[in-house]
């Protein structure tokens, strides 16, 4: 774009300065824009796009309002927009959130290393005091070479000093990287400020100047502005309680490993109780055992038995053990939806309230040596609750990688609530050795499998970049909406694929394939893991249900068919061998079929190998 064309948006006469207001999205830019330009606004339509620019009169010159943007480029139309006003704007008044300079400061570099005159207001101070905040302004100043003035824009104070600033606006520090290369193009560009796009990549600009830069520059100035931010944070950011809140003292106590992880463990341990207890097995038992698995089911047997026999392959696929009117809605409606909508009731309630950003913060550096990071903690907690549950919660992880890697390690290492309380009836009769035995070899199966597969998988997990809102008690409504829409979402997606699972299995039982693969199996379990050949039977019955192979083998264990080393190793087999089948049909529907095909199997071979090593050594 060129100075004829701003003209289409607003006419400045040739004499007048152009002020461009720039800054992130809620940084208070409409205050300052108010303030300066008075009720005698306009607002037009940027050539090319559906981006309206504020602009209005100041003294002799003009200001342009640009969208709020946290960067300069060409990845949306606000971008553009923003980075075309600023290319020929004489002077820039970047408005920048004193609360969140970490974010905000990166935009300031990308405008400074464009050359232009900048001022910056530093807004919000009074948010900054509150939460016992000291920013050293003058030091601030200095590092980045410009004039900053705080400023509370809403009580109009710094104002003054802001619109008296505005003649003095000074080009500030560019980044050592962009000052080493800029000089070989600057002069080949139609606007001098532009040089920092091209090495930046941007297609527009470079397409507009004619220009081929083949250093692939972009992620290097990127990963050096940040890494310039965090320096000046921190040389003039520092903490102190006095005159804090308590909600802030609060959030920062959530951060500190001394104070932070009780704080977690204490809200993992409600959580638990909320979703892992309450919901899993006492809503659960009413909804799926009373409601869905007594009056509904007798309702429905009665309504077909007058049409089908159960025994015929339609009696099975419609009102069998796996059927289509009897298992399908009494997991959806029975099982998942209760504990579908307690997870994101209390997900939606740690997102309002602030904490659960804390708690990624917090728990991140565990968790990076598995090729996660501090996200994956809520589906792993909630996994003791119900690997259902927690299957659907690594939507909430940022990479496809992360998402398999957590998936594999939810269906593989971690037991259900349910099954938690079948294997602690099994483990604790036979002492601690045995216990620890138990533990070890599933934390072990855990962190490695998780190592290996960061290793051997391509590409890298996500960094965890994330913002930390203040903390605040969460809003009912908000809560209530989020979990509601978040619900109805799953279960139209789930449904089908319920549907599908159970005709899959219906015909599997009704041909045989079940028997057979039970068949399978026997030798394997007798053999190689020096068990019962009955034992077989749980682990089929551990895919219906994780709970029913658990009894299953405290049912063997209480006639004596199993030795205490025996009932450990098959609780290690049946622990990490394939999920129930809602948690199968879940993780079809999350993963793609290869990868899931590939957690499947992948468990089947971790399972058996990993339990019959340990039946070698203590069998």
């Amino acid at each position: 774009m060129s100075c004829h064309d701003l003209n289409t948006v607003v006419e400045i006469p040739s004499s007048s300065k152009k002020i461009v207001l720039v800054g992130n999205p809620n940084v208070g830019k409409s205050v300052f824009f108010n303030v300066l330009t008075g009720v005698y606004v306009d607002v037009s339509n940027f050539p090319g796009t559906t981006v309206d620019i504020s602009h209005g009169k100041y003294k002799d010159d003009f200001i342009l309002d640009t969208p709020g943007v946290y960067g300069v480029s060409s990845f949306n139309d606000e971008e553009r927009v923003a980075r075309d006003v600023i290319l020929n704007g004489d002077i820039i008044l970047n408005v920048v959130d004193a609360l969140h300079l970490e974010r905000d400061l990166f935009l300031t570099q990308q405008i400074i290393d464009m050359g232009k005159p900048v001022i910056v207001a530093l807004n919000m101070m009074d948010d900054v005091k509150r939460n016992g905040i000291n920013i050293d302004i003058k030091k601030l100043s200095k590092e980045l070479g410009v004039k900053v003035i705080a400023t509370t824009a809403t009580k109009g104070e710094g104002i003054n000093e802001v619109k008296n600033a505005l003649d003095y606006a000074t080009s500030g520090n560019r980044l050592n990287i962009v000052k080493e290369h800029i000089a070989k193009i600057e002069n080949n560009v139609n606007i001098p400020s532009e040089a920092l796009l091209v090495l930046e990549e941007d297609e527009n600009i470079i397409g507009r100047n004619n220009v081929k830069f083949n250093e692939k520059l972009r992620e290097e100035i990127y990963m050096a502005r940040r890494r310039r931010v965090d320096e000046i944070i921190n040389k003039v950011v520092s903490e102190s309680n006095k005159g804090a809140s308590f909600s802030t003292k609060l959030g920062r106590w959530m951060l500190r490993p001394i104070t932070g992880i009780p704080i977690l463990l204490a809200s993992l341990y409600i959580i638990y109780q909320i979703i892992g207890v309450f919901v899993a097995q006492t809503v659960v038992g009413v909804t799926e055992e009373v409601i869905m698995g007594g009056y509904y089911n007798d309702f429905i047997m009665d309504l077909f038995s007058k049409f089908v026999t159960e025994e015929s392959f339609i009696g099975e696929l419609l009102i069998g053990e796996f059927g289509l009117f009897t298992m399908t809605p009494i997991y959806l409606l029975g099982l998942l939806l209760p504990l579908v909508v307690g997870f994101y009731f209390i997900l939606s309630a740690l997102e309002d309230s602030g904490y659960l950003p804390r708690i990624a913060t917090l728990v991140d550096r565990v968790l990076v040596g598995l090729g996660l990071n501090g996200r994956a903690v809520i589906p792993m907690i909630l996994g003791f609750g119900c690997v259902t549950m927690a299957t659907i919660t690594t939507r909430i992880l940022g990479s496809k990688r992360e998402r398999f890697i957590a998936t594999m390690l939810l269906g593989l290492a971690i037991p259900c609530s349910a099954q938690i309380g079948v294997i602690a009836g099994l483990v604790a009769p036979l002492g601690f050795k045995y216990a620890m035995i138990y533990v070890i070899t599933i934390f072990a199966v855990f962190v490695l499998s998780g190592t290996f597969l960061n290793k051997v998988m391509p590409g890298e997990s996500t960094d965890l970049l994330i913002d930390l809102p203040p903390l605040r008690l969460p809003r009912l409504s908000n809560v209530l909406k989020k979990t509601y829409t978040k619900s109805i979402m799953f279960m139209k997606e789930a449904g089908p694929l319920f549907a599908l699972g159970a005709a899959i299995i219906t015909v599997m039982q009704y041909t045989g394939a079940l028997d057979s693969i039970i068949g399978v199996f026997a030798p394997i379990t007798e053999g190689f893991l020096k068990l019962d050949p009955r034992v077989a039977t749980a682990f089929i019955m551990g895919i219906v249900r994780r709970d029913f192979g658990a009894a299953g083998l405290a049912s063997l264990a209480n006639q004596g068919l199993l030795s205490a080393p025996q009932i450990i190793v098959a609780l290690v087999a049946i622990t990490l061998f394939v999920p129930c089948i809602a948690a199968i049909m879940v993780i079809f529907k999350e993963r793609s079929w290869k990868e899931s095909a590939g957690i499947w199997i992948g468990s089947f071979i971790i399972s058996f190998l990993t339990a019959g090593i340990l039946a070698q050594i203590i069998i």
